[in-house]
């Protein structure tokens, strides 16, 4: 966690984002939430700035879609 990270999550999120964790999925979702509403975005770029992390969620999803074994 840096102090231009913070200050770019929040004045540009996707920026904040972008400088923490690269252009993935955390990026793109900032983008969207930015064009979306500007707040929300922000949310999420210090969220994520400040150590937060979407891996469990994602589990969580790959496994909802994943059928049964049988």
């Amino acid at each position: 966690m840096s102090a231009a990270a913070i200050i770019a999550a929040i004045l540009l999120p996707p920026l904040g984002v972008f400088l923490m964790r690269g252009m993935g999925r955390d990026f793109w979702i900032a983008m969207a939430l930015t064009f979306l509403f500007y707040l929300p975005g922000v949310a999420f770029a210090l969220f994520i700035v400040l150590g937060g992390s979407t891996d469990r969620l994602a589990e969580r999803i790959s496994r909802i879609r994943r059928p049964a074994k049988a």
